[in-house]
């Protein structure tokens, strides 16, 4: 899998049940059509879309957030740059968080200073800019690459109520 990969799974669940073309996908997120479709192809192989490449197996994709993410794409905090809140920074989870450091994909044009979080691909950042779910599902995801304990419980808990559709817990 490459890093792009994630974004991509992240796209389509955030299309919720309207459907995707390979195209509007390509121009949403600011990556080539070839590059879109390679990343499903990784992704059938890995068993996280179906055959067809049209619907992402959601509960094997959760599985991998929950579990694998950090550790197939690891992150630590760079230096202090302009960007687009991210993890807990991100405005939904900073209302449960408080935090002096904030974190950041870098964007001239951002709203925020913090540490920076390398996004995923180049253009993320404004990908994100166009669509408040896929922010939220791509801060959710750098929470749990970079958050603390009670962090990294809340955005899964949050990123299961977004991918399989469960209901509210209790955080801690």
């Amino acid at each position: 899998m490459r890093p792009q990969d994630v974004a991509i799974l992240l796209k389509i669940i955030a299309q919720g049940k309207k459907q995707w073309q390979l195209s509007i996908l390509s121009s949403s997120l600011f990556i080539s059509l070839s590059e879109i479709s390679e990343s499903l192809n990784r992704s059938r192989i890995a068993r996280l879309i179906d055959y067809n490449k049209k619907h992402v197996n959601r509960e094997s994709f959760m599985e991998f957030l929950e579990h694998g993410v950090k550790y197939v794409f690891p992150q630590e905090p760079g230096a202090i740059v302009r960007g687009i809140p991210t993890a807990h920074a991100h405005p939904d989870m900073k209302k449960n968080f408080v935090s002096e450091m904030n974190y950041v994909w870098p964007d001239n044009k951002g709203d925020a200073m913090g540490a920076v979080i390398e996004p995923f691909y180049p253009r993320q950042a404004e990908a994100a800019k166009q669509d408040e779910d896929f922010y939220k599902l791509l801060a959710l995801t750098d929470a749990i690459r970079v958050g603390k304990v009670r962090e990294i419980k809340y955005a899964i808990t949050e990123m299961k109520k977004m991918i399989l559709h469960e209901p509210s817990h209790q955080y801690s």
